[in-house]
């Protein structure tokens, strides 16, 4: 196996990869989200498809592998341009990702699709986007370029479009991501480009970044499903499993997931 590599990111300051502290939780999620190695998030394709592997077993018991200062990092809100689904959707579904990491565009791809398809529409799932660029200064751009496409509602296209497949191989330069932001749909290119190098843009993809190293998550993809961390572009039957899992605690705990009534942009509208 090769040597896994360190992530890497541009003006991140060590001290932001210290774990955050959320008590016993950090100690298991950074156990579960720092496995994967690195032929599970290596840009270059070179790992070998994982599609037909066994899926992640998920307990039949909601509870089970279930943090609950993990699920408070959902954050619901409304106006946030880079989710989708009902604000009060009962499970919440994070995704810590890279538009240079392969198995992220696999996730986007082949799996994400079918759990909008599936859950997002009828109201139980919400997916919220976290930007957490590991490979260096292409990802960063791609990581602000996605934000910067977000402030003009075009982030899901964007997505789409730099997961498309061919598209990392193209590279995550300014002009490419440019082309991309075009490609999305983006209106107003200039002020893209200036958003894309703006300072909002850096704090908001630090500040992804820093909750991802807070949860000890080393490696991309990774998620956490109400609470629930999985690691790597598992098969889909790990997320319906725990979607659908998480949809019955939440019925059967009645918990108020607040923000009752607003929604979020659908990235299938």
């Amino acid at each position: 196996m090769p040597t896994p590599k360190k992530p890497t990111s541009t003006g991140q300051k060590s001290s932001s990869r210290k774990p955050l502290v959320y008590g016993a939780a950090i100690v298991v999620a950074a156990g579960l989200l720092g496995f994967a190695s690195y032929r599970a998030t290596a840009p270059d394709d070179t790992a070998p498809d994982t599609s037909s592997a066994p899926a992640a077993e998920v307990s039949a018991d909601p509870n089970e592998g279930v943090y609950p200062e993990l699920a408070k990092l959902a954050r619901r809100d409304a106006d946030d341009k880079l989710a989708t689904g009902r604000a009060d959707a009962p499970v919440v579904l994070i995704e810590y990702a890279d538009f240079k990491c392969g198995y992220c565009g696999k996730f986007a791809r082949d799996t994400e699709p079918k759990l909008i398809e599936k859950y997002v529409k009828d109201g139980t799932l919400r997916i919220e986007w976290r930007n957490f660029p590991i490979f260096g200064e292409e990802s960063e751009n791609a990581a602000r370029g996605a934000w910067a496409a977000g402030q003009q509602d075009r982030f899901w296209e964007f997505h789409s479009a730099a997961y498309a497949e061919g598209a990392k191989e193209k590279g995550f330069g300014k002009d490419r991501v440019k082309a991309l932001a075009e490609e999305a749909g983006v209106k107003d290119l200039n002020l893209f480009m200036k958003d894309l190098d703006g300072k909002p843009a850096r704090d908001a993809v630090a500040k992804d970044q820093e909750q991802a190293y807070g949860i000890g998550a080393t490696s991309t993809p990774s998620f956490l499903i109400n609470g629930r961390p999985i690691a790597g572009a598992q098969p889909e039957e790990t997320f319906t499993q725990a979607i659908e899992a998480a949809a019955e605690q939440a019925k059967t705990t009645g918990k108020d997931t607040g923000n009752a009534g607003n929604d979020a942009a659908d990235p299938a509208k």
